[in-house]
């Protein structure tokens, strides 16, 4: 596969924030110009030529080293997960890569679901990589409910992270920090591409989004990468009002082939949220709409 372009720019992208202040390089006299590191200062913190810097910025990385690809991750002070994405972008580049092609999803087995439900006081959900919600619980779906009604269903019908946040106009009133929301889901995307280089579906999703939301290709740009995530998100649902939530992900081996994401969202005991968050539960269970009286009145602080 040619990810020369992704190579490239993920490279001058992690040397450009860079100062020699922060690297222990002297700054130098008279007016630089490029923003951050030159890449003869790259080649020489990582112990290696100015040409073969520039030529792996190039995006030529096939048949490099670990040993090499480790000294450039160090230069560029790469953290665990940009230094696994440089690795993935590596592996992408060598020969003999299949064709594109399309990755089945694996059935969520049931005993998943029964897991998610008995989560009655956490809003949980298992996605794929395309961050395609596959599973939920009932509080799941009442704190997401934009997303599940939306118009940001993918093309086999299931509820996407990635079309709500960039596609749907009412992801910037639900998130409370959109911008946070948006830089996260682009950083997702980009690191399973590199992990997932021939996933044809992705590749599509990233085109698409990338034609339809100037947003989208700004976050994109910025060649910024997350594997897993976690901390504390604030949403302004639209029945029950603000919510701080701490959430955590983990990866979740469906089976031999396949692994999801677990996500779950739960409010701090005896907070506001929590009064809120069980008031949500509530309508979930019943499915019937919360009352606006009782809602308002649970939003005053």
């Amino acid at each position: 596969m040619d990810n020369r372009a992704d190579i490239r720019d993920f490279l001058a992208t992690r040397r450009a924030r860079l100062t020699p202040e922060q690297v222990g390089l002297p700054a130098g006299g008279g007016r630089r110009r490029v923003a951050g590191l030159r890449r003869e200062e790259v080649a020489v913190l990582a112990g290696v030529s100015t040409e073969w810097y520039v030529r792996l910025e190039k995006g030529h990385i096939s048949g490099v080293s670990d040993d090499v690809l480790d000294a450039v991750a160090r230069a560029l002070h790469l953290d665990d997960e940009e230094r696994g994405y440089l690795f993935d972008l590596a592996r992408a580049a060598r020969p003999s890569r299949p064709a594109p092609r399309r990755r089945t999803s694996a059935e969520v087995p049931a005993g998943m679901q029964w897991l998610l439900d008995s989560m009655t006081m956490s809003a949980a959900f298992v996605n794929n990589d395309r961050l395609e919600v596959l599973a939920a619980n009932a509080l799941g779906r009442a704190m997401y409910a934009p997303m599940f009604t939306g118009p940001s269903l993918s093309p086999n019908g299931q509820p996407s992270f990635a079309r709500f946040n960039f596609l749907d106009p009412g992801a910037r009133d639900f998130y409370a920090d959109w911008d946070a929301a948006a830089d996260t889901t682009a950083a997702l995307l980009r690191a399973e591409a590199g992990r997932h280089p021939n996933d044809k579906v992705l590749r599509e999703l990233i085109g698409e989004l990338s034609t339809v939301s100037h947003e989208f290709r700004s976050c994109w740009a910025q060649h910024n990468v997350r594997l897993r995530h976690g901390g504390v998100k604030r949403f302004h649902h639209p029945t029950v009002g603000a919510l701080e939530l701490t959430y955590y992900s983990s990866r979740v081996d469906i089976s031999a082939h396949t692994a999801y994401t677990l996500t779950t969202y739960t409010a701090e005991p005896g907070s506001v949220t929590e009064e809120r968050f069980r008031l949500l539960a509530s309508w979930a269970a019943t499915e019937q709409p919360v009352d606006v009286r009782t809602a308002q009145e649970t939003r005053r602080e």
